[in-house]
């Protein structure tokens, strides 16, 4: 069966799946739509890791903030996008890792936690934006965390192990995609790849324009013609309110929002159109370590991103923009108490994350020190007993968790937390939850009310216009 008989004519609306999911999905009676227009160009959106509570607290606080809703929630406002529920799982499990859960929209497959784009059997998928560039487009992809992370990488190439950034970070250059921006300048790097060879150089010598810093980026014309490699930072950029207090920071190390608009800059000048994705990674790490600060102020920085994808696309006319996440993390949500409103209220004070108060914290401190540098963070005045707490998980360091090599006390912090934010957390890792996709622009139509996520990839397709087969 071809897709595209599945999307024009078809009557599977997916309601949900077992552990393996491929065949074993129930049908719906809501009909698959048609292609009214097609869409030249597809900006994916990714918040990765985005719980519901994530994008409900987000849009909480700007409304008490400054005034003002979300930049996606407006949109649900002005009922100008199709909205639905998508099925996150993959291949091997009902809770999606990174890796499967692009893989689903980039190879159109679902296939085992771990791996990009490659089946059980060994056999791969062909990623969708090597299938844009065939036809002639232009493709990129943007992200907060390393350029060769799983979300942009499942778009990208084939790996059975997504953890080998370095084999990724080559894999990429002989693909020439048109713009690719990040951090993970380490996976490049001479001095810190394994293999101790310079992909920095590789990258010039294959006339790419590589940049490190903000300003230079900000100076690329659009009109350049060679692929653009972007890196700004060794890992994952800094988190978003991090950023904002440190004024070196802010000048080296572009936001969110300011590579999107150049991403789109550069690739709109391919009369083909193009094809981009834009991941918003620093939310899943922030639900990982229950950073609550680092969570919402990065939500908001990838909203500001939403808005530029979007006002582009509204003046355009041409332009299908995706928004949604992979999968849940951590399912985080403001809790009932007297004080509730005002606890949450505090995160408008804060200066900076948990992770910059757990990172600049030593074993030689004092009770008094780590008192004074979470009020000076957060406004928060620790009791003694929960600094001399917090203190001592210094003397073993011993919290597990993804992103924190230190094993430093994120989850301790954030349980202390709770009393002055009122913001709760339901683990330190992915959920299986149902999550929030919202389309805008020509292809819209074709979404159906509930999808399985490998959907995704087949109606981008559709709505560009391209041969479609399962």
């Amino acid at each position: 069966m071809q897709r595209r008989d599945f999307f024009r004519n078809g009557s599977l609306a997916f309601l949900g799946s077992t552990l393996l999911g491929q065949n074993q999905l129930q049908a719906s009676a809501v009909p698959a739509k048609g292609l009214k227009r097609k869409a030249r160009n597809i900006i994916f959106m990714v918040s990765d890791g985005m719980s519901t509570g994530t994008l409900n607290m987000a849009d909480l606080l700007l409304q008490r903030k400054e005034g003002r809703r979300s930049t996606w929630l407006s949109l649900y406002d002005g009922q100008t996008i199709s909205r639905a529920l998508m099925d996150t799982a993959s291949a091997s499990s009902l809770v999606t890792d990174s890796a499967a859960g692009s893989s689903s929209w980039g190879g159109g497959v679902r296939v085992k936690n771990g791996s990009l784009n490659v089946n059980a059997d060994g056999s791969v998928n062909i990623p969708i934006l090597q299938k844009f560039k065939n036809k002639g487009k232009s493709v990129g992809c943007v992200t907060t965390v390393p350029i060769t992370h799983a979300t942009p990488a499942g778009f990208c190439i084939t790996n059975n192990k997504r953890g080998d950034m370095d084999e990724i970070a080559l894999q990429y250059l002989p693909l020439r995609f048109d713009v690719m921006m990040g951090g993970g300048i380490d996976n490049f790097m001479a001095a810190t790849r394994k293999d101790k060879r310079d992909l920095i150089k590789d990258y010039r010598q294959a006339d790419y324009t590589v940049v490190t810093g903000r300003n230079d980026l900000l100076r690329i014309k659009p009109s350049g013609g060679n692929p653009l490699l972007g890196l700004f930072y060794d890992s994952g950029l800094p988190y978003s309110l991090d950023r904002a207090q440190n004024q070196a920071l802010s000048e080296a190390v572009p936001t969110l929002a300011e590579m999107t608009q150049k991403a789109i800059e550069v690739l709109n000048n391919n009369k083909q159109g193009f094809a981009l994705q834009v991941e918003g990674g620093k939310v899943d790490w922030a639900a990982h370590a229950n950073d609550v600060g680092a969570l919402l102020y990065d939500q908001i920085a990838f909203d500001d991103a939403v808005k530029v994808a979007v006002d582009f696309a509204k003046k355009d006319k041409e332009t299908l923009v995706v928004i949604t996440t992979d999968h849940g993390n951590a399912n985080p949500g403001i809790f009932y108490g007297d004080a509730a409103d005002k606890n949450f209220d505090n995160i408008q004070k804060f200066r900076q994350t948990n992770d910059w108060i757990l990172n600049g914290i030593n074993r030689n401190f004092t009770v008094e020190q780590v008192i004074e540098r979470v009020e000076y963070a957060q406004g928060m005045i620790l009791k003694k007993d929960e600094a001399s707490e917090l203190l001592n998980h210094y003397t073993r360091l011993d919290e597990a968790g993804i992103y924190n090599p230190r094993k430093l006390p994120f989850q301790y912090l954030a349980d202390i937390q709770r009393n002055y934010t009122s913001v709760g957390w339901g683990s330190m890792d992915h959920s299986g939850d149902y999550v929030e996709l919202s389309m805008y622009g020509p292809g819209s139509e074709l979404l159906n009310p509930f999808v399985k996520n490998t959907d995704l990839h087949y109606l981008m397709l559709e709505a560009a216009g391209m041969e479609v087969k399962k």
